[in-house]
């Protein structure tokens, strides 16, 4: 008897949320597999600012099959042969949600259906495998590996956060918590999203209680994120849940949640700047949905997406960038460099770089490159020239060749005004009058930091981006840069006074 009350009660279940679901096939204009209309049948009720996003994106409107027949530049996947069960339907919440569960310590049954809490990289790779592979490979995906396994970041973040306590004219440090961490610096970086097991929590809705995964670390937006599946990254951190638009993305807010002033002024520095002043007046009247982005048509002045990813062609269909979601893929030089500027790595995993002196830094403290982790000169111009291009589709090579020099000129001077404060730090360390043991736990030690974290950074940052002079001067800049290293060198000069 019982078992025939549970199969009656499963099949009203059905019944309802099919019957409630109606609504949502009705408002999309491409067939809705059977388990994603159960899904909005619920969902459109007790979260239906997620269900209206959704129905706002591609992914509801476009069957797979019908984005394979485009022309090659105008797709927006890159599989070849897609699960045979993806063609028919829009990508809707089960497509999304139920990829590879056998990987997924998340997934957990509900409502009938195996669903995965977190929808990872590896699961977007199932339509867009050539864009998860490239980001698989950056700088970004590795970025909570590269702060908590790099000893020399995790150092730095670990004495930047926690509570202190002031003890007989001394400062203890406690180590920051978990929840802290979350909240600074792998709040950008990403932290480590585990299942301890299942918990029930209240909805607050007429669902009452549910059992859902207890997730460690979540809500996390970190684009270096560790995922239930083992995978690294967070495709939402660009594309956001649950509209995933490209418009999004390639529109400078995106970028401007975490490349901020002091330490990666890039949106401070774009909005000072005149290609951020022509965003900023004329953008309303672009295409950001455009694929290929078309220079002069789709926009007139670029955005990060621009010069860092996106796939740019002129008016004529020539293509000027590839498509890369490697973010560095294009770059040449590491203008936010770990002290010095120096070429790209290799590897989006900086943490295997060594030094000649055995320390997880691309430099030497004198600024000798660990050249055995980095790109050499001739992948140095490959990417140049593919920057130049895309400055070509607007401006003269006699403006470009000029721009590039007194980028090289900046990279090259705030390189010494680093080196001079390095000096200053080391013979403080050498003479005693600071420990090494800790690195940034020092007042001067804090200033030298400052040298080439903030003020450094600040200068090639504007000089890069076309032009943000406060930035480059008076703001975090040059006046900041030689402020700090008089006080340096004060501060050397009055402990060692003090010591003898």
């Amino acid at each position: 008897m019982s078992r025939h009350i549970f199969v009656s009660l499963h099949v009203l279940l059905f019944l309802f949320l099919y019957i409630a679901g109606a609504h949502a096939k009705e408002s999309s204009t491409v067939p809705l597999s059977e388990q994603t209309q159960s899904c909005l049948g619920c969902h459109r009720i007790y979260t239906p600012g997620i269900v209206e996003d959704w129905y706002s994106s591609r992914h509801s409107k476009t069957l797979l099959k019908t984005a394979l027949q485009k022309p090659a530049l105008a797709r927006r996947v890159s599989v070849d042969n897609p699960p045979d069960d993806l063609t028919e339907y829009a990508v809707g919440c089960y497509e999304c949600h139920s990829q590879n569960p056998e990987k997924h310590e998340d997934n957990f049954q509900h409502m009938g259906y195996k669903i995965n809490v977190v929808v990872s990289p590896n699961d977007c790779k199932t339509c867009h495998p050539i864009e998860a592979n490239q980001f698989s490979d950056s700088k970004k995906a590795y970025a909570i590996k590269i702060l908590l396994e790099n000893p020399v970041f995790s150092t730095l973040t670990s004495t930047i956060t926690g509570i202190k306590n002031a003890d007989n004219n001394k400062i203890i440090s406690q180590p920051p918590s978990e929840q802290t961490l979350h909240e600074t610096c792998l709040g950008c970086h990403g932290t480590k999203v585990k299942v301890k097991g299942m918990k029930k929590v209240y909805t607050g809705t007429k669902m009452g209680v549910i059992t859902v995964p207890d997730l460690t670390n979540w809500p996390n937006q970190g684009v270096g994120r560790e995922n239930p599946d083992g995978s690294l990254g967070s495709c939402a951190a660009c594309h956001s849940r649950h509209s995933f638009s490209i418009e999004i993305a390639r529109k400078p807010y995106t970028c401007a949640q975490c490349h901020l002033e002091p330490d990666v002024p890039a949106w401070n520095v774009y909005k000072e700047s005149k290609h951020g002043n022509i965003f900023s007046s004329k953008y309303l009247e672009w295409d950001f949905k455009s694929v290929p982005w078309t220079a002069g048509k789709d926009f007139k002045a670029p955005t990060c997406a621009t010069c860092h990813n996106s796939l740019i062609v002129s008016p004529d269909g020539d293509v000027v960038a590839e498509r890369t979601h490697d973010f560095g893929a294009r770059l040449w030089v590491r203008i936010f460099g770990l002290i010095y500027t120096h070429p790209q790595p290799k590897s989006g995993d900086t943490t295997i770089i060594k030094n000649k002196d055995g320390l997880p830094l691309p430099t030497t403290f004198n600024g000798e490159p660990a050249s055995e982790y980095l790109i050499d000169k001739s992948e140095q111009e490959k990417r140049l020239n593919v920057f130049v291009k895309v400055c070509n589709t607007c401006h003269s090579t006699q403006w470009i060749n000029g721009h590039f020099e007194k980028l090289e000129n900046t990279i090259r001077e705030t390189d010494k005004m680093t080196l001079t404060a390095t000096k200053l730090i080391t013979d403080a360390w050498g003479n005693g009058i600071e420990n090494k043991a800790n690195p940034f736990d020092e007042s001067i030690e804090k200033m030298w930091v400052k040298q080439w974290l903030f003020y450094t950074n600040s200068i090639r940052y504007a000089s890069a981006m076309t032009g943000a002079p406060d930035y480059a001067s008076f703001k975090l800049g040059w006046w900041e840069m030689t402020r700090n290293l008089e006080e340096m060198k004060d501060f050397v000069n009055l402990k060692s006074r003090t010591n003898k």
